[in-house]
């Protein structure tokens, strides 16, 4: 029983998170323009 309480509370917390940011909205800055580096850059060749 405390396991289903557990995740009633868990399931609840998440559904009042996103529907926190769905009332937010996007960012009204948009984004950058600049690509994220996904690696670490080797040397200049």
């Amino acid at each position: 029983m405390r396991a289903f309480a557990a995740a009633a509370i868990g399931l609840t917390a998440a559904v009042a998170l996103v529907l926190t940011v769905t009332a937010i909205g996007p960012p009204q800055d948009g984004t950058s323009p600049e690509p994220l580096l996904t690696t670490v850059p080797g040397p200049k060749k």
